[in-house]
């Protein structure tokens, strides 16, 4: 191949990045406009509902106890749930001791060798002792079941907020969603024996997750509200009972996806009822500073969307979904696999250029003096802007703790931060192919070490 060539495929291919890139600005553009434009959501009474709340527990002994304590001090009339799924620390010894002295908390207990089978599994055998605990005659369209996380801590307005008119107050809302926070966003030393330079790659790491959940995430949602495609998140999702009787299989509204959360979600929309979001309140949960935990997180995130790829037959032929709503989700579906492409497409332009700068130093340098220095400088400042601005927006509409330079910092970081997505999906994708599954426990920050055998959930 000669020079001319290769500067030609650079160009090319520079050319089609910044083609794939600029449908995703007019996205983010759309988000950025949803986002701006939201306004907070009239509360309701919530005390026009039941509440139920499940927490999911492997191994939790180190959080379960606080949480249970701060919901019922929040939440004093609702009822807790706590699923143990065969733990080999002091959960369930927790769970119970709690339950003894307080009526409205159950504890769900799963032993082996019916236990750890997946997340799914153990949120079902909840479901289902619940059902059968409620009285005859209960009104199921009143009674709203809640899954937080066992470190998970909902705003105290939470429930008032999703009764409002806007979400359970409207009785096509068959599940909603809140906004996540990460409760150490502010924690300085995550690694109390590290040194400073391991604790603040950590430290910056939970803020990127506080970044990603209150403000691109929180955006993708409220224009999801516009195209009725809001999706569940696994902590702090709420669902009718109503909802979830016809949702998924019969005793089994979860159907077993990596991405159980989502899964749900999406057979709540494909049955009829609307889905809700709402940044009014939120939950917070702990946010992962070990890198190596994060990889592990989002590469079952992204197995999981792949794994759902096979409801788009589903999606495309319901009549419950609208046009803007089954494109949305499509979208959603396809993100694992674009990223795929792009960590192909995109190194492209840079190898070759590097090639030819080594190779063709003078005829690289006219390529560059005649317009493509210009050509690269726009791939760059697209592929980093588009995702940095959301530091911007954090500043403006979520922390003004923190000054707006270093929010902007955070946002480059957090542009940073999206590269590591196209490594997951390739490690997900890797998984795929070999069937595997199954999933390890992703360990609490405070934890050095899981003993037992592998769960399939975090």
């Amino acid at each position: 191949m000669n020079t001319f060539q290769d500067s030609s495929l650079v160009g090319l291919t520079i050319s089609v990045a910044l083609v794939i890139n600029a449908v995703f600005v007019v996205y983010v553009i759309a988000l950025i406009v949803a986002f701006l434009r939201h306004r907070p959501d009239p509360p309701g009474e919530a005390s026009d509902f039941e509440w139920h709340l499940l927490i999911p527990c492997r191994d939790e002994a180190t959080v379960v106890g606080q949480t249970l304590a701060y919901l019922r001090k929040a939440f004093p009339t609702t009822h807790l749930w706590v699923i143990d799924d065969a733990s080999e620390d002091k959960t369930r010894s927790i769970a119970k001791r709690f339950a003894a002295r307080d009526d409205r908390t159950h504890v769900v207990c799963r032993d082996l060798p019916n236990a750890r089978t997946g997340k799914s599994e153990a949120l079902n055998e909840a479901y289902r002792q619940l059902v059968e605990w409620l009285p005859e005659g209960a009104d199921h369209e009143r009674v709203v079941v809640g899954v937080v996380d066992a470190d998970g801590r909902p705003a105290q307005n939470c429930m008032d907020v999703i009764a409002g008119s806007a979400l359970f107050g409207d009785a096509r809302i068959g599940a909603v969603q809140i906004e996540v926070r990460m409760m150490n966003r502010e924690d300085r030393k995550p690694f109390p024996r590290a040194g400073r330079i391991r604790n603040f790659f950590g430290r910056t790491l939970v803020r990127l997750q506080d970044i990603e959940f209150r403000a691109p995430i929180s955006a993708i949602q409220m224009s999801r509200t516009h195209t009725r495609s809001v999706c569940m998140g696994g902590n702090g999702q709420f669902t009718r009972l109503s909802a979830l009787n016809i949702a998924g299989g019969p005793g089994e509204p979860w159907q077993g996806s990596l991405l159980e959360d989502f899964e749900l979600g999406l057979h709540v929309m494909l049955t009829g009822y609307r889905t809700g979001y709402t940044a009014s309140t939120w939950v917070e949960q702990e946010g992962l500073a070990s890198l190596t935990r994060f990889v592990v997180q989002r590469t079952r995130w992204a197995q999981g969307t792949m794994q759902c790829m096979r409801y788009v037959g589903r999606v495309w032929r319901s009549t419950q979904l609208g046009n803007a709503g089954v494109l949305e989700l499509t979208y959603y579906l396809l993100q694992p696999w674009v990223q795929l492409l792009g960590s192909v497409i995109y190194p492209i332009p840079v190898i070759i250029f590097l090639n030819n700068l080594i190779l063709y130093t003078p005829e690289t340098m006219e390529f560059l003096r005649d317009g493509g220095a210009a050509l690269f400088a726009l791939y760059l400042v697209f592929g980093i802007a588009q995702f940095a601005v959301w530091g911007v927006l954090y500043w403006l509409r979520c922390d003004r703790t923190h000054s707006l330079a270093r929010c902007l910092g955070w946002g480059v970081g957090y542009a940073l931060m999206m590269l590591l997505f196209y490594v997951t999906s390739w490690r997900a994708f890797y998984r795929l192919l070999r069937r595997q599954s199954g999933w390890a426990k992703t360990r609490r920050n405070a934890e050095t070490a899981v003993t037992g055998p592998v769960a399939r959930y975090s």
